[in-house]
């Protein structure tokens, strides 16, 4: 058997602290590649490690947290990858030689630096590969183990675990970094966590970074129920840092941490150490109070409550509405609000879609009648990320009074754009049983917005105090199986003031411009901003799904083909086909609604690229 393995049964291994803080401590700026200095400076590497080592650690890890692929091609030296880790592990190894002490080195690894799809642009089998090729490096310069840690993505650690398994047969330390909330940034609670990299297959749990020991404890003992016959390992920073006179400090000392370890060890740890912050004098407190049976057990420090934002003032018109009568060809992107609390994952879509070029984020309301976080809360929680949003609005379920209070509470929060759609019945939905009234058709509470709120009066004509300026837009079906009730409900939300239209998704350019045409034969020209509804096919199965089982839904023969005819590589064309669709739709469309499916954020962002470049 592996002897970290053996030691896990026997006893709590005391692991070493930071290599960054050490690092930064020597005068070496965080601008630096910390891993090129296993070939630059390989003394400070060495010292460093020597220092733990003298400090009472039986574990030492690697200084290759960022020595992948794709940190390094940042400082040029994706070419020095293998020299780099190998260099990490012999330097470590070199250290222990000297201090004539039976100590492990364990291959560090950290995170890629790139979102991993369905967040991001990277595909899992890229990001194993890059996984892969460091891991394979530090194995066969002889580490005792592999520590994937730091990680806030289970998408992405799940690709690291199973690269390190395809790679060698060395234990593996995988172990996740929480925000302040006690969850992922993308949202996954410890539990969570635990039961997914013991399903993954790691030796060991791991807990590191986040904030300082009290969190961790809480977030250990969390873990060690969902995961009770696992291995666990823990390393907290020295508390949340803070800058002072522009250094970068922590505020938990010594022997606060010498404390904990004690405590660490109760609740299950079977290895502890420190992360950010945390020194030799650290891990010597720890190595005292784990010899020590009359250790004192800590007090439990409550987390810290998160301030609120404070309101934001009245805000101008919307970008959307401004970028419309600039005649932009705008894009706007649809995303339903969580079904739970967390709203971590639906954030990292949002920025990803919007740093790929999107002009707003559209935030479905209870669709097809299931329960969801109220979407006007989700929209502000993503403006606050700098992202403008559309709400929409369903007059479904909502009477007089509710409509014009949420109305009121959203031009609160900063939301300029709505989006007036009729709503699902809930009879489909979660709650079939459920109120499903309603006061107002779409067009009815257009007008309340449009000539009430907007001019500063309320449905009864009472004053509310200042006129609102939502951008309201309506829905249109470009396909409609009654053309003339399509016209006539058309025309009723062009009187109401509806500012732009967003459409059913179609597949055909001439879908939509032939049903303008005929419009404007009997109505006269719309002279409305329409965004046209675009849904990306994502496989050969879902494209016939839509096309035999979606009323309102028709797909070209010979678009279907392309999406058999791709196998493994569907999606792509289905990104094409998009892109495609979009081009022909521009001359007589100012934007488009993309819809994705089945959470495929990189598939839209990939559009997105496609048509603003």
């Amino acid at each position: 058997m592996n002897k970290f393995l053996e030691l896990l049964s026997s006893q709590t291994i005391l692991a070493d602290g930071a290599m960054g803080t050490m690092l930064h401590g020597r005068g070496i700026g965080f601008d630096k590649c910390f891993d090129e200095l296993n070939l630059t400076n390989p003394a400070s590497v060495a010292d460093i490690h020597r220092e733990y080592i003298e400090a009472g650690a039986q574990l030492v890890i690697t200084n290759t947290f960022s020595a992948n692929r794709f940190k390094l091609e940042k400082h040029g030296l994706e070419k020095s990858l293998t020299e780099i880790n190998r260099a990490g592990v012999e330097l470590a190894k070199r250290a222990v030689s000297a201090s004539f002490k039976d100590v492990l080195v364990a291959g560090d690894i950290g995170p890629l630096g790139v979102r991993i799809a369905p967040y991001g642009r990277v595909q899992p089998d890229l990001a194993r590969a890059a996984f892969a090729e460091q891991i394979s490096a530090l194995a066969d310069a002889g580490a005792d183990l592999i520590v994937i840690e730091t990680m806030s993505d289970l998408y992405e650690i799940k690709e690291a675990i199973k690269a390190a398994r395809e790679t060698c047969t060395l234990p593996v330390v995988a172990s996740v970094t929480f925000t302040r909330d006690d969850r992922t940034i993308l949202g996954d609670d410890p539990a969570k966590v635990a039961r997914t990299l013991a399903e993954a297959g790691a030796d060991v749990i791991g807990v590191n970074c986040s904030g300082g020991p009290a969190q961790l404890l809480r977030i250990l003992k969390a873990m060690k129920s969902a995961a009770p016959n696992k291995h666990f390992w823990v390393k907290p920073n020295a508390g949340w840092p803070e800058q002072v006179g522009g250094r970068i400090m922590y505020p938990a000392d010594e022997e606060y941490f010498g404390e904990y370890a004690l405590s660490f060890r109760e609740a299950g740890a079977n290895v502890v150490g420190g992360c950010c912050g945390t020194t030799p004098a650290h891990i010597a407190s720890m190595r005292r109070a784990l010899a020590s049976a009359g250790a004192p057990a800590p007090l439990t420090v409550a987390p810290l409550p998160v301030e609120e934002e404070a309101m934001e003032g009245a805000l101008p018109p919307s970008e959307l509405a401004q970028k419309l009568a600039a005649g932009k060809f705008v894009i706007s992107i649809e995303m339903d609000p969580p079904r739970g609390l967390s709203t971590h994952k639906l954030l990292a879509g949002a920025s990803l879609l919007h740093d790929a070029g999107a002009d707003v984020i559209n935030v479905a309301d209870s669709p097809m009648a299931r329960m969801r976080m109220s979407a006007w809360a989700v929209c502000d929680v993503v403006q606050r990320q700098g992202v403008e949003t559309t709400l929409h609005f369903p007059t479904r379920g909502r009477n007089l009074l509710r409509v014009q209070g949420d109305l009121l509470a959203a031009h609160a929060l900063g939301i300029r754009n709505v989006f007036v759609v009729m709503g699902d019945p809930t009879s489909i939905g979660d709650y079939p049983e459920a109120m499903d009234n309603y006061d107002l058709v779409p067009s009815g509470l257009i007008k309340l917005i449009k000539q009430g709120f907007n001019v500063g009066v309320d449905h009864s004509g009472t004053s509310i105090g200042q006129p609102t300026n939502f951008f309201v837009g309506a829905a249109l079906n470009l396909v409609p199986s009654d053309m003339a009730t399509e016209f006539k409900n058309l025309t009723r939300k062009v009187k109401a003031g509806a500012d732009y239209f967003l459409t059913q998704p179609i597949y055909r350019a001439e879908d939509g411009e032939g049903f303008l045409a005929k419009y404007e034969l009997q109505h006269g020209a719309l002279n409305r901003p329409v965004l046209v509804g675009i849904l990306p096919l994502v496989s050969a199965k879902h494209a016939n799904f839509l096309n035999h089982e979606v009323p309102g839904i028709s797909i070209p023969e010979e678009s279907i083909r392309r999406m058999e005819a791709a196998g493994e590589d569907a999606a792509k064309v289905g990104v094409e086909l998009a892109v495609e669709l979009i081009q022909k739709v521009k001359p007589w469309a100012q934007g488009v609604y993309i819809m994705p499916q089945f959470h495929r954020y990189d598939l839209v962002a990939e559009i997105v690229e496609r048509v603003k470049a």
